[in-house]
């Protein structure tokens, strides 16, 4: 079991920024591919980003290029989400999820990843 905490949602205005944080709490993020998911109201959830936790690498979805950035804290086991420029269409739920043996292929799909954070809510207004 890895369980995930996730905090830093809230509420921003178009073009402002958010962190979101994701903790693993009790146990370290090693061998897995940590990574962040948004589901808007009514819809699928879609891919964000991911990291390798061990030995780097980044994966970004193309709507969020540019504009959100992936670092980790090693020591804290913990995965942060830099959001900038935000538009409102990044409302949303957004989830960290973490799984191990997921090769590069299968990095934005939802079910490549076992375990999950309970959610964090981020509204941009316009």
């Amino acid at each position: 079991q890895v369980p995930l905490v996730e905090s830093g949602g809230g509420s921003v205005q178009a073009g402002g920024s958010l962190r979101l944080a994701c903790a693993a709490s009790g146990r370290s993020f090693q061998n897995y591919i940590v990574g962040w998911f948004l589901q808007p109201p009514g819809k699928e959830r879609e891919f964000v980003a991911a990291t390798r936790w061990s030995g780097g690498g980044t994966w970004y979805a193309d709507p969020v290029k540019g504009r959100f950035f992936s670092s980790r804290d090693r020591a804290k086991s913990t995965l942060y989400l830099q959001m900038n420029s935000m538009k409102p269409e990044d409302t949303a739920v957004y989830y960290c999820a973490a799984g191990s043996g997921i090769i590069a292929g299968r990095i934005s799909l939802v079910d490549a990843y076992d375990y999950w954070g309970q959610g964090t809510q981020v509204t941009v207004s316009s």
